[in-house]
Parts: structure tokens; sequence; C-alpha cells
């Protein structure tokens, strides 16, 4: 499993950073779109097997549409109207379709809208990070940090994890390996600093990469406890020795918006 892992993600990375450094956003912003797609269908599958097909296709071309209009830098649209698209579309067909009081629809109602919410719109927002200056260092920064807290917790847990840290939502997962996990975050951060120099190391750095690591780590634990709540072990199987998209990606969906909003408050 662990060499699988591995070979994903030394083919994956190179190809992943040349599409963020390219300078051509919409290779990058597909990527992103097609992510967004695959996890959002791991998502439904997961939670939502009877929900109707029209619904989750209409929540999916919505996704691509969003994404199109985020990419396109001044949309004559604003994409944050487009996002009410996610509650508007599926509250509005079951209003009319589905008539029938039902208590079971409004759960069904809630989780077609907190997919698009937790999966997609995160990831759209790297799409607002690129645009902005210094854009795909501060992505690289991001992944760079959360990739290394996801490594470090590994096998810092393996080698010296004794105390579980969450058992009830993720039994193997240890006290000694989350703070391993922020330790490599850590390194990994000054580094890149180091190497790249766009920001100076600072306080407001420390505190972001802690932010950043413990994000990360409450991602993987929400992302652990959907899948407990449906019994499975993997979101999905595309990428080897990893599951699915969202087995992946559940760090970065929320530390994402941390980043986001580290940025806007003036402080990157």
């Amino acid at each position: 499993m662990q060499l699988k892992r591995w070979i994903t993600a030394i083919i994956g990375c190179p190809i992943l950073i040349y599409l963020i450094w390219s300078g051509k956003g919409w290779p990058f912003y597909t990527l992103l779109c097609a992510a967004a797609i695959v996890g959002l269908f791991e998502f439904y599958n997961m939670t939502s097997p009877g929900v109707p097909r029209f619904v989750i296709w209409a929540n999916l071309a919505i996704t691509v549409f969003i994404f199109f209009v985020f990419g396109w830098g001044k949309p004559l649209i604003d994409p944050v109207i487009l996002i009410s698209l996610w509650a508007i579309v599926p509250m509005a067909y079951y209003m009319l379709f589905h008539p029938t009081p039902d208590p079971r629809r409004t759960g069904d109602l809630g989780r077609l809208i907190l997919g698009p919410v937790y999966i997609c719109l995160p990831l759209a927002m790297l799409i607002m990070i690129d645009m902005r200056p210094n854009g795909k260092l501060w992505i690289l920064f991001l992944l760079t940090v959360v990739f290394a807290n996801d490594t470090g917790a590994f096998y810092f847990g393996r080698i010296f994890g004794r105390h579980k840290l969450y058992e009830a939502v993720s039994p193997k997962k240890t006290w000694e390996g989350s703070f391993g996990g922020v330790l490599t975050s850590l390194a990994a951060a000054a580094v890149f600093l180091v190497v790249f120099g766009f920001h100076k190391i600072d306080f407001s750095i420390l505190i972001l990469v802690l932010f950043l690591a413990a994000a990360a780590q409450v991602g993987d634990l929400a992302e652990s406890y959907l899948k407990r709540n449906h019994n499975i072990k993997d979101s999905g199987t595309i990428l080897p020795g990893h599951g699915g998209m969202l087995d992946r990606i559940d760090a970065l969906l929320f530390s994402i918006p941390v980043l986001y909003l580290f940025l806007n408050w003036g402080m990157g």
C-alpha cells in the first residue's frame, strides 16, 4: 500500500506542479474542476445513493459553470450569486416533483447542498488565490504544508504512536502522529520560504502554518467521520494507494479557506 502511495505521489506531484506553475491558468483550473466533480460523485455515492439522478447531474453542471465563471477573472455574473444555485435547484426540484410530505426529503436536500459547499467551493477558492500576487507560490506553499503534515503524521504515528487522538472517528490516529505532522509542516514551510523567499518567516506565518496543519487534520478526521457513518473504507478507487479523490484532498478542503482568509486579511 505504501509503495503505491509513493508511486502515485512521484508521478502525480510533478504534473501538478507543472500545471500550477506553467502560467496558463486553464489547465490547472480544469484539473480543479475535475477533482471537484470526482469528489462530488464520491460524496453522493457515499451519502446519497437514493436521490434523483437529475439533481446530482444538475449540481455537477452548476459546478462546472461556477468553475468556468471563477476562472474567467472578471465575470459578468457574480460567482457568489451562482453559488446559491447549489441550494436553489435541488430545493425547487423537490418542491415541484416530490410535493408529498416526507421528512426524509429534508435530509436528502441537506446532503445535496452540503456536497458542493464542502468539496467544490474550497477548490474554487484556489482559483481566486491563483489570481493574487504570488498566488502560484501560495498554492504550492499550501500543498507543501498540507502534504508534509499528512506524511509526518503518518510516520510519526507509526513509529511513536501510543495515545489515541480520536478513537471514535479514526482508531489509528494518535496524538504523537498529530504533533509530528505539525512539526513536519513547520519544517517544510520554513524550507519552502527560505528557498523561494516570497514572504518572510515571521509570527504571522507561524500562526498560519499552525492553523493550516490543524485544519488539515480536522479535515482528515471529518472525512473519516463520513466514511464511518456509511461503513466504507475508502471514498473511491481512482488513486492507487490513496483510495478516492476525497481521501486525497480531505485535508486540503479544510485548509484552503484558512489560507484564503489569511490572504484576504492583507497578511499575505
